[in-house]
């Protein structure tokens, strides 16, 4: 494989699976940039420390795959910096104005890109797929998010309405920028669709009509564990 610095433009599994870790890293960076400043918003010192300690298995997740990029002979900075744009534009888009809000984007959100990272990790190697669902594991943050959520509906049954349009604007923009990835990073794309050059077939449109239909099943699910309206 080459060094992610000599990388220009070469397709192929190799350019996906860099491409894959590449943006896994910059997202579990930016979660744990965020859970750290979401705990600044948390109401009592025991929700600050168990959204800390969750920022730091994050922290500990980006290490993971920095170091097996490092591993493979990829410069790590190189191979997330494609997507540092897309993902900081997203989180920006979508930041949280209070602690409720915080808590639904980190489930519903990087619960959506998790399912996707998930479905495309069933096209790669065992060892890279093991990797992926390794660095994807719940940090306690879904059992978190739904107890927190579910009490201050209870509490406030009028704070359900906004959160729910909040989910659902969250899902839009998730799908807004997985769209602007996969136009940009076309070997991505090509791990689901077919075309990296390998022996691997990719899906056909209706596989691909499945796999969205899942992502979308698993949102409202997630939505529904939080006492939301998808």
């Amino acid at each position: 494989m080459n060094a992610a610095g000599d990388r220009g433009p070469q397709t192929g599994p190799d350019a996906a699976v860099v491409d894959l870790l590449g943006v896994l890293a910059c997202g579990e960076l930016l979660a744990f940039e965020r859970l750290a400043h979401d705990a600044a918003l948390a109401p009592t010192i025991e929700d600050k420390a168990e959204l800390a300690r969750m920022a730091v298995a994050e922290f500990t997740h980006f290490t993971t795959l920095r170091e097996h990029l490092v591993k493979i002979g990829v410069d790590p900075a190189a191979a997330m910096a494609p997507f540092v744009e897309p993902l900081g534009d997203f989180h920006r888009r979508t930041a949280a104005s209070n602690w409720l809000e915080g808590l639904v984007k980190a489930f519903v959100g990087d619960g959506l890109a998790a399912d996707f990272y998930r479905e495309i990790s069933g096209y790669l190697d065992p060892a890279t797929a093991a990797l992926v669902s390794e660095v994807l594991a719940d940090t306690g943050l879904s059992a978190f998010a739904v107890e927190h959520v579910r009490a201050a509906i209870e509490a406030d049954p009028r704070v359900a309405g906004p959160l729910a349009l909040w989910g659902r604007r969250l899902m839009g923009e998730a799908l807004t920028q997985a769209q602007r990835v996969a136009a940009e990073r076309e070997v991505l794309t090509a791990l689901i669709v077919g075309g990296t050059g390998d022996d691997r077939p990719g899906i056909d449109l209706n596989e691909l009509g499945a796999l969205l239909g899942r992502l979308t099943a698993a949102h409202s699910e997630r939505m529904a564990a939080l006492g939301l309206e998808a």
